[in-house]
């Protein structure tokens, strides 16, 4: 199953959760997993608690850790800016794999799947679930 997400870019956090959770149902999957991918080399798929002071200080630690206004070689290559887009997306990762038991996505009470754009400008993003029971 398919589907896409238009998103803002840099560091556009979304909440895809109820989506990934109405493909299990769909699939009618009742013990398996679940698997979420993200097509693009600048978006990452994780979990988080759905809080918008939690997006923030995840977005200040990458800001830390792989600032996106540094002189990254790969601006170089392509004489783009989203070299630390790619680091940050790369660091995520861009799949997740959760548990499908009775029907359902196990996650925690407050454990949100998220995709993150990291890119420099809006994009419209295909995830790709696939589903194994």
């Amino acid at each position: 199953m398919v589907f896409t997400v238009s998103t803002k870019g840099y560091t556009d956090i979304i909440d895809i959760t109820d989506k990934v959770s109405r493909v299990v149902e769909k699939e009618k999957i009742k013990e398996g997993i679940a698997n979420i991918f993200v097509k693009g080399s600048t978006t990452a798929i994780t979990t988080i608690e759905a809080d918008t002071n939690l997006y923030d200080d995840l977005r200040e630690s990458l800001d830390k850790i792989l600032p996106m206004n540094k002189d990254w070689k790969h601006h170089w290559t392509w004489g783009d800016d989203n070299g630390g887009s790619h680091l940050r997306a790369s660091i995520l990762g861009p799949s997740l794999t959760v548990p499908i038991i009775n029907g359902q996505l196990v996650l925690g009470t407050w454990q949100k799947i998220v995709l993150i754009d990291f890119d420099t400008s809006s994009r419209e993003r295909e995830i790709i679930i696939t589903c194994l029971q």
